[in-house]
This record gives structure tokens, sequence and C-alpha cells, in this order.
């Protein structure tokens, strides 16, 4: 008996020795960066030997769950933690230890521990207390709910993400209000808001509800106040949440006031498939000017159209870039008569961002997008003064120069000066046919900002720009002088002289205590004046534009339900002499639109119409659909469908031509411009986003396919006879299919992998049959690698990039009717071209390169037909499918001041 009670004593006192000890248990979640399978092993034994119970560590939400009793420190456990190389919450790796790690190991290290160096706790004050949100309207909905739960004052920081209460303890208490809070939809420190509440906050009020409390929420910097729209992104909600800024960003439709972002991204938070390209993006590439932006890039297709002028083009979705919308600062800026040539006026060091839309855009933005819109940001953004020199040089005769310097006046004025100056002095023929592969001459090139940004206190924001470009190009065959009239000269000549002048305002005021609710003003004036003759051909023009775009953007009920409406004007004045042919014409455009978003939990939907009055085209009504679902976070489906119009400026749109025998035949069809009829298209597209982890990193693929069928077009047809070029109405189908997958992903860490394929079908009807439109090629492959070292102690590293792009065979214009040698083959070969460039930064101040552009050498051979005899029937410079120049080498210099 005695035996038994003593084994019922024991029994007892071991349960109750298991039971206090299970009740010292506590169980903590902290943040700790790791990558992959082997981070996960060895944070977790680590934590263990470090005293922890228990240790589970997600790859997948960057967490480390402890268990632990309370005569251990869980700050002794995240010190391991950290000895072993892994940053977290509380205490950072050494860089020795971070750099020993394995390669795959390499996690980004943008986490900062809580702790200050000496690893003191943040300790807040007895009336603050942590509560989730993401913006303005949470903090109204906060603070409104810590007022009505009895509180005196509640200051709620999006920041912090915390609350600070005033409130007499006698009528109420923290937990009554931290209650309401939680009723209301916020999760706090003391009380979690039920699923169904916090699931009908509006979309930007979403949280995330993984996050611990206390810790910096990233969607803050992307979510507060009024969002910016970029480039008319089809979404006018554009946070840009996945492009980590390193400024807080608060804008108004139009009005951009601080802001930067890195690398290429693309937005998950668009509707419309929006690609964002930063100037770190642009630093892969020699990119002197737009036309060469692009080249890292797989959505852009870039080529040169003329073998004697040395013309650049981009295409988009199959179709020339006369279809896609070319605006700056979200300003009108590549059309009219600055279509041949206005890609060289946009300098490459001039750039801050570009924003690239595939499809349909915004209709805020106007009528004149089919393919998408591509709009370059200038740099205008800077917390100190920073003045930067750029010196670019090439090993045939090419040399620029770039000076921006980007100032702070004082809190709400910031300034930036601009200047270009590029000269081609080299007499440039490597396939020696004795004409110039690129034209000679020289650029300059000034602009001045002046920014203005009292958001914050009394809601106005306004930028001012003005830019005056000269621009002046010789060519043709070498020995040609320009000051002797070609009539009094036997070898072939081209000159082009360009004067342009732009000035702008965008102005915008953000509604006190409203600011979902913005009215935004853009007006621009631009005069541009060419001057140019090929051969005994001359060409002139003259344009004067003036835009006006009035933006009202507000909200019905909620956030959930945006709308933007407004009224837009344009004037554009044309004056053009073509041989002794005289063409003038003005066209007056006002317009009105109106835009709504609304935002679901998982799917956000842009419905958009515009109608404008053209004294010319007629009335156009111009409808526009968006529509983006998130089945999860990583799997991302869009849907576009839109009408655009425009009209056609035939001679300054295909000057590429006039450098040959061919005669300009217009088939007039009792239209108001140039005889003929706008064009109208429909553009139609879709997308699938999927991101995953390969390599324990970041990956992502998305495969896209758009179609553009025309209503009407006005058709070059240069198949009817090599000695004509024709234009004429569209009278049956016309129509370009686009599929594009691409694929970004890092293997190891620096070293990131860009690659795409390309599928275009574009064909049309012309007078004499359905025919695969010309120049261009059905399929392409594109791959871009770029690798970096680590930084040293000044901020010093390598850089490597090279990019292939694989062009298929492409339909080369009829030339049958020619003499057999003056015959082009039915199609072109296939070709690649190899671009690589290495470039040192020695510190954060300066930075060296050295590149190569068609490191292939291909060319295409006898790229002007008939070049012997340029003054003859068979003279053509317009037939160009590939580079006219082999491989050329470059050296550039970057110093910041």
């Amino acid at each position: 008996m005695k035996l038994y009670i003593s084994r019922m004593i024991l029994g007892v006192f071991l349960l109750s020795t298991q039971f206090i000890f299970a009740q010292n248990l506590s169980k903590n979640q902290f943040k700790v960066k790791g990558n992959c399978e082997m981070c996960k092993e060895r944070i977790e034994n680590t934590a263990k030997k470090a005293g922890a119970k228990t240790a589970n560590y997600s790859i997948d939400l960057q967490t480390l769950t402890l268990e632990t009793d309370n005569t251990i420190s869980t700050d002794d456990i995240l010190k391991k933690v950290a000895e072993a190389g892994h940053d977290n919450e509380k205490f950072k790796a050494t860089d020795t230890t971070y750099e020993a790690l394995p390669g795959c190991c390499h996690y980004d290290r943008d986490l900062q521990p809580k702790a200050t160096e000496n690893h003191e706790h943040h300790s807040k004050k007895e009336n603050e207390f942590y509560v989730k949100g993401n913006c303005e309207s949470c903090k109204a909905r906060i603070e409104k709910a810590a007022k009505d739960a009895g509180a005196d004052s509640a200051e709620w920081n999006a920041e912090k993400q915390m609350v600070t209460l005033n409130f007499d303890p006698k009528k109420t208490s923290s937990d009554k209000i931290l209650k309401k809070i939680a009723d209301v939809g916020h999760d706090n420190e003391k009380y979690k808001s039920n699923d169904k509440t916090y699931k009908n906050l509006p979309s930007c009020c979403l949280y995330d509800r993984e996050i611990p409390l206390g810790e910096a929420n990233p969607k803050v910097h992307f979510e507060e106040g009024i969002q910016s729209e970029h480039s008319g992104h089809s979404d006018p909600g554009n946070s840009n949440e996945e492009n980590n800024q390193d400024h807080h960003q608060k804008t108004i439709e139009g009005v951009t006031v601080t802001g930067g972002k890195s690398a290429t991204s693309i937005s998950k938070k668009e509707a419309g498939l929006v690609f964002n390209i930063d100037k770190k993006e642009l630093l892969k590439a020699a990119c002197c000017n737009l036309s060469e932006s692009f080249e890292t890039n797989a959505t852009v297709d870039v080529s040169f159209s003329n073998a004697v002028t040395g013309t650049k083009q981009l295409k988009m979705l199959g179709l020339d870039q006369k279809y896609t919308s070319l605006t700056k600062e979200l300003l009108p800026e590549i059309r009219g008569l600055a279509s041949a040539y206005g890609l060289n006026f946009i300098p490459g060091r001039w750039i801050e961002s570009i924003q690239l839309t595939k499809g349909g855009s915004t209709v805020t933005n106007g009528y004149e997008s089919i393919t998408g819109q591509i709009n370059t940001e200038l740099l205008k953004n800077a917390e100190k003064p920073e003045t930067s020199l750029n010196l670019f040089s090439d090993f045939n005769g090419r040399a620029e120069a770039n000076i921006t310097s980007v100032s702070p006046i004082n809190e709400k004025w910031s300034q930036t000066f601009l200047l270009h100056g590029n000269g081609t002095f080299g007499d440039t023929d490597m396939n020696d046919d004795g004409f110039l592969d690129r034209p000679k001459g020289t650029q300059l090139n000034a602009a001045y900002l002046l920014n203005y940004n009292d958001l914050e206190k009394s809601g106005l924001g306004s930028h001012f720009g003005i830019n005056f470009i000269k621009d002046e190009r010789t060519s043709g065959q070498i020995g040609f002088d320009k000051k002797i009239p070609q009539d009094e000269q036997s070898l072939y000549g081209v000159g082009i002289d360009i004067s342009r002048f732009q000035i702008w305002n965008k102005t915008g005021y953000v509604f006190k205590g409203k600011p979902y609710q913005s009215l935004g003003w853009m007006n621009q004036y631009t005069y541009h004046q060419q001057d140019s003759f090929f051969g005994l051909r001359n060409y002139s023009g003259k344009q004067q534009t003036y835009y006006s775009n009035l933006i009202f953007e507000s909200i019905l009920g909620n956030t959930n339900h945006k709308y933007k409406a407004g009224a837009s004007f344009m004037y554009d004045g044309y004056d053009e002499t073509y041989l002794t042919n005289n063409f003038k014409r003005n066209e007056i455009v006002p317009g009105a639109f109106a835009e709504y978003t609304l935002t679901g939990l998982k799917y956000t939907l842009v419905a958009g119409a515009r109608v404008d009055f053209h004294n010319l085209a007629g009335t156009q009504f111009t409808p526009r659909l968006n529509f983006k679902y998130d089945f999860t976070p990583q799997t991302i489906l869009r849907l576009s469908a839109g009408k655009g119009f425009r009209t056609a400026n035939v001679f300054a749109e295909s000057q590429q031509y006039f450098a040959s025998n061919r005669n300009v035949q217009i088939l007039q069809n009792g239209g108001n411009i140039y005889g003929l009829k706008p064009e109208i298209a429909w553009n139609y597209g879709a997308s699938l986003q999927q991101e995953f982890k390969i390599f324990g990193r970041k990956s992502t693929i998305v495969a896209d396919f758009f179609r553009t069928d025309f209503q009407d077009q006005v058709m070059v047809d240069l198949d009817r006879s090599p000695q004509q070029l024709t234009f004429y109405n569209l009278e049956r189908k016309s129509f370009a299919n686009s599929f594009q997958t691409q694929w970004d992903f890092t293997p190891f860490k620096n070293f990131e992998v860009r690659l795409a394929y390309k599928y275009y079908d574009v064909q049309a009807d012309y007078l004499d049959g359905r025919r695969e439109v010309p120049f261009m090629a059905k399929h392409r492959g594109f791959v871009n690698l770029a690798y970096s070292t680590n930084k040293n102690n000044n901020g010093g590293f390598w850089s490597f990039d090279t990019t292939l792009n694989l062009v298929g065979k492409q339909r080369l214009p009829n030339t049958s009717s020619n003499p057999e040698e003056f015959q082009l083959p039915t199609y072109s070969e296939s070709y690649a071209i190899l671009n690589a460039q290495i470039s040192r930064n020695f510190n954060k101040k300066i930075r060296a390169y050295l590149g190569g552009e068609n490191l292939t050498s291909y060319y295409q051979k006898n790229a002007i037909v008939d070049f012997k005899n340029p003054f003859g029937n068979y003279f053509d410079g317009g037939m160009v499918y590939a580079p006219i120049m082999k491989a050329n080498f470059y050296v550039g210099l970057d110093v910041t001041f």
C-alpha cells in the first residue's frame, strides 16, 4: 500500500512539474532573413543550440517561430542566429560572416534590426499602442474610432504603425478604445479585428496581417496619400508597390513630386501590363538617347530604318512606333513632324525613369495610343544638390557630353538643369559603298525644370519645364559638301536641320482633408521646324502644338470606387512642303473623358471612355477597358480591350524612304488629311504573370498575347513598284498578332537573367491582295545577362552586362521589276546581334565603362540599292532590315559632384 501511495505521489509530482514547465514556455515570432533549405536548417539548429525548445523557420514568410522557457532570452537566441550569418529584427550579421555563407544563402540585406548598436530596445510610451494600417483612409478611420470610444485626441503614425492616445481614465480606457479600433477593422496589440470586417475594408487599407506588430509596413510608402499615375497607366491607382522606393512618394495626377525606384519591374498593382524602367537599368547599355534605351528590354524592338540617314525606329506589338503613344512627363512628345528623329531628342542621361505600357492605356492621356504608351520622366528628384558629368565617345568619331544638376532651393522648391551636346565627326563607311553609315553633325539640347511641392500643407504642387534643341545632320556620299547646292555637285547628299522649342507646366491640388480627391491641369506648347533635302528632293515642315488636359479625381463612397473626369484640348498647326507641293492644315480637337476604377479584394477593373470632336476626322468615341485578377499574390491575370485613333503624317513618318528614287503617290479617298481618312484600330490583350522561387530566389514569368485590328489604316505600299511610294486608306483587313513570353530570374547573388521569345503575325490587305507587312520578323529571341560584384567599403563594384538579340527572316518589298542586279530576295536572312558592356564604379562618385555594339559584326551588305548611281531610277536607301555598321566600341565616364 505504501509503495502504491508513493508511486501516486511521484506520478502527481511529475505531471505537476510538466504542467508547470509547460506553463513557463512562451512562443514568439521574429523576422529573420534567409533564402533556402540550407538557411532553414542553419537557423533552426542555431536557435536550438542557443536554448530554444523548438524553432521553426518559414522561408516564404521570412519568420522564425521560437518556443522558449522563461529562463532563456530570445535576444540571446537571435544574437546567435546573427552570428551564424542571418540578419534579423534585433541583430545584424557581420559582413564577413554573411559573405562566408554559400552563394545560394545570400539573401537581400534590406532588413534593419530594431535594436540600436548596443541592442537597446525601443520603448514606447504609456499612451502609445501598436495599430496596423496602410494609408490616409486608415488613419482617418483609426482616429475617428478612437474619438468615438472617448479619446480626447488620437494621432496614428503610419510609419511607426502606432497610435498615440490622450484620454481621461475616468471616462474611458485604452482597452475600450483599442477594442473600438479593432471593431472598425484594424488589428492592434490588444485586439484583433474579425475576418469579415477586415475583408470589407477598401483594398488600399488591406494591411498585411502576417507582419508582427510594431514592424515597419512596406505598403506605407506606396499607398499613403494620392497615388502616382505615371505614363497613363491603365490603373490610376498606381502605387508601384514592388519597386522599393528610396523616398516617400506623394503625387497627384500628372504631377510627380518626389520618388525613385530601382532596376526594371512589372507593376503588380496595375490593371494594365506596365514595365517600370529605372535609370539604373539604362546604365547597362550605351543609352545615349531614347532610341538606345531599350537594348536590355525585350518588349520594344529597335532597328535602323534607312541606310543613308542612319535613322532608328521603335516597334511594339509588331507595329511601327507611330502607333505607340510616346510621351515625356505625361505630355505628348514624339509625334507629328518629330516622328522620324524625335527619339534622338531625349538624352539617356536626362532620364529618371521610363514607364512602358503594353496595349491600351488610360483614356485620361489622350486618344492616340493603339499599341501602348512609353512615358519618359526627366531627372527632378533630389534631397541634396547633385551635379553629374557624363562623357562618351565611340571609336568611330562620335562624342557626347551631358551635365545634369538637380538641387533643392528650399523646402518647397527644387530645380533641375539639363545640358547635352553631341557631335559625329568621323567618316564611317564599314561596307565600302561610298556612303556614310551614319550622319555627321551636332546637337545642342538644353532644359530647365522647376518644381514646387507643398502638398502636405496647402495641397498644391507644380512642375514647370522649358526645352530647346538645335540639331544639324549631313549624310550621303563621302566628300559631299553641304555648303554647295546639290545641283552643283555630283556627290549625293542629305541635309537635315531641326529646331525645336517646348514649354510646359503641370499643376495639381489635393483637397484638404480629402487625400483621395485632386485636380490636375497640364499645358504644353511645342514649336518644331525641319528643313531638309534628300539629293534633289526637298522636304520642310513647321508644326505648332498646344495641348491642355484638365483632370479631376475623387471617389464614390470609398476608395474602392474611384473615378476621373476631365476635358482636353489639342491644336496642331502643320505647314509642310515636299518638292513644290505645299500642305497646310490645322487640327483642332476638344475632348472630354471619364474613367471609373473598381477595386476588390482580388481584382481591379478600370473602364474609361472619351469623346473627341476632331475638326478634320469627325467625332471619335474611344472606349478602353482593363481588368486584373489576382488568383494569388504570385499569379496575376490581365485582360484589356480598347480603341484608338490618329491622323497619319504621311511625309514626316515616311522620311526613311525619301533617300531613294521613289515617287510619292497619294490615292485620295475624300478624307481631310492629305485626302485620306484617319487611322482607327482596336487592341485586345491578355497576359498571365507568375512569380515563383528558383534557386531560393524570386523568379517571374510573363506571357502575353495582343491583337490589333485596324478599322481603317493609311497603308504605306512599297510593293506596287520599286519606283513608287504609295499611300492609301485600307479597304479590307489589317491586323497584328503579338505573342511574348519573358522569364526573369536570379540563379545566384548579383546575377540576373532575362530570357524572352516573341512571335509576330502582321498582315494587311493591300490593293493587290493580302501580304505580310515588310520588315517584320515573325520570330525573335532575346537574352540579357547582368552580373555585378559586391560593393567594397567605398561603394565600388564591377558590372558586366550582355544582350543577345536573335532576329528571324523578314519579308522584303517586291523589287522584281528592277534589273536582276538591283533585285532583293523575297526574305532576308536571320541574324544575331550581341551587345556587351563592362563598367567600374570606383566609388559612389566615379564610374567608367567600356562597351561594344553588334559584336557579332553582322551587317546588311548592299544596304543601298544601286549605290553607284544615286540619281538613277533604281537607287533606294530605305530597304534596311539589319544593322548597317559592323562592331562598334565605346568608352564613357560618369562623375558626380
